[in-house]
């Protein structure tokens, strides 16, 4: 949800409106694909990061407004806590040596940024979930001061008709309750987004779904949550559970999260706005004055802001998007996946992985989506987020295989190949690459840092275990130095 909304309260009308609008729009959307020329395919690497904000002890710092007034730059914008905030950087061609220029870019707007918010007692960590929140650090009152997050918590919570229950599972055991969707802002995540056309979509998405498992278990950087030590990846669950929309009934009657990985491989990028639109309520039926098909017949391409609104409430792994940029439209598919950090040669790498893997996989001669069932693909993501470096994942013609041979043995060689197809210079795939490399050679990424560097510090109570932990992890995450070199405790 990526535009700011007004404080309102809907009507039965407003909400009328606007599934008339969707209706419309999805008309629009569909004569667009068969008439209109999109922007084609686009190699570059665009990015998001989202990170939490601590003080000078490591512990949440609720001052983003501060932080940003501070920082004073366009790319940077507030996120759901207000231990938040997000970079947003501009796509970057991957050609030569674009990926390193992409990387330095990265650095030195965070560098900048972390200056500057050391001016008003404030630190940036890029992190999956920041080990020092506590509960009591998650409620409404901790919510951005903006008004679409207050609107947003109040739809949810409408719909649900009752507080979120967050129940994880892992090597301990988190079962409580929250007043609000503040729990959300626990999720700081890397986005990364890849331009394709229509004719494309589809098999990059198919794609993109079918190495949302791999690209977990090497990324995980999650394992605490409210103290507690559960998933590799409690992003995953936790986001889930979070926004969910449902109270117990609808969950045992089957209706969908609004966190979803889907439910089918698809044949077009038209299958999961309709989709959007068939199986998820609006959560803020908010309508633009302009109507998409009389801009189509005025020979303009519609905005179609109902359409994309909705869809910014529909938290899909990997996400559609459709944006008009100078009078043209175009289609991404965002990748959602991935955890902040640890490190920018981290995040370079994991890029790196995802965009090599994305040029040869989508334009397979028997791609791996007819050779492996969604559930597959799915059980894959859930057992990555659970298990990490130590999950064993389903692969067509390996069968079950543990993380390190899947990767080692066939998606690094296809990461090289698309890399070196997209003109990428062979040291610098090979330096990001490697950093991959090593991560499945020595067992360690994000996840398994933090819980081996807790647990030399097992004679400390867990709180101030978790605070040491987090500030050598900021020591070490502006070394720039990849996780894999970190030594323990």
């Amino acid at each position: 949800m990526g535009r700011d909304v007004p404080a309102m309260v809907f009507s039965r009308e407003d909400r009328r409106r606007y599934r008339d609008k969707i209706r419309r729009s999805l008309d629009a959307l569909a004569r667009m694909l068969r008439e209109l020329t999109f922007e084609s395919d686009h190699p570059r690497a665009g990015l998001e990061i989202e990170l939490n904000l601590v003080d000078e002890r490591g512990e949440p710092a609720m001052k983003n407004a501060e932080v940003l007034a501070a920082i004073a730059r366009p790319d940077w914008a507030t996120e759901l806590g207000q231990f938040n905030i997000e970079i947003n950087v501009l796509p970057e061609p991957l050609e030569g040596e674009g990926a390193l220029r992409l990387e330095q870019a990265v650095r030195d707007r965070l560098n900048h940024a972390e200056e500057r918010a050391h001016t008003v007692g404030g630190h940036l960590v890029m992190i999956g979930i920041l080990p020092t929140l506590r509960e009591e650090d998650v409620h409404e009152g901790t919510l951005s001061a903006n008004s679409r997050y207050k609107l947003l918590n109040e739809q949810i919570f409408a719909a649900r008709g009752e507080d979120l229950h967050l129940s994880i599972e892992g090597d301990e055991i988190l079962d409580t309750y929250a007043d609000s969707i503040t729990p959300e802002a626990a999720c700081t995540s890397l986005q990364l987004h890849l331009q394709v056309s229509p004719e494309t979509f589809a098999a990059n998405w198919n794609a993109a779904q079918a190495i949302a498992g791999p690209q977990v278990a090497l990324a995980a950087n999650s394992p605490f949550l409210f103290g507690r030590r559960l998933w590799h990846e409690t992003r995953i669950p936790l986001f889930q559970q979070a926004t969910d929309t449902r109270p117990a009934e609808l969950k045992a009657q089957g209706v969908r999260p609004r966190v979803w990985f889907g439910e089918r491989w698809i044949t077009s990028v038209f299958d999961l706005f309709e989709e959007n639109a068939r199986y998820f309520p609006p959560l803020l039926p908010l309508c633009d004055e302009a109507d998409p098909q009389e801009e189509l017949s005025r020979g303009l391409p519609p905005t179609l802001g109902e359409l994309t609104l909705h869809n910014g409430t529909v938290y899909r792994w990997n996400r559609p998007v459709y944006a008009v940029v100078d009078g043209i439209p175009h289609l991404r598919v965002e990748n959602r996946v991935l955890p902040a950090g640890p490190t920018v040669a981290d995040v370079a790498a994991n890029a790196a992985f995802y965009y090599g893997l994305m040029r040869v996989l989508p334009y397979a001669e028997r791609p791996v989506w007819t050779r492996m069932s969604f559930a597959a693909a799915e059980d894959n993501l859930y057992t990555a987020a659970r298990h990490g470096l130590g999950a064993r994942l389903y692969w067509p013609g390996l069968g079950e295989a543990s993380v390190s041979e899947l990767i080692l043995r066939r998606l690094l060689p296809l990461a090289h190949e698309g890399l070196e197809l997209r003109g990428v210079g062979a040291e610098v795939r090979d330096r990001l690459l490697t950093i991959i490399e090593r991560r499945c050679v020595t067992g360690r990424n994000g996840a398994t840092w933090q819980i081996e560097a807790v647990d030399a510090l097992a004679g400390l109570d867990r709180h101030e275990a978790l605070r040491r932990m987090t500030l050598r992890y900021i020591e070490h995450m502006h070394t720039n130095q990849p996780v894999h070199t970190w030594p323990s405790m």
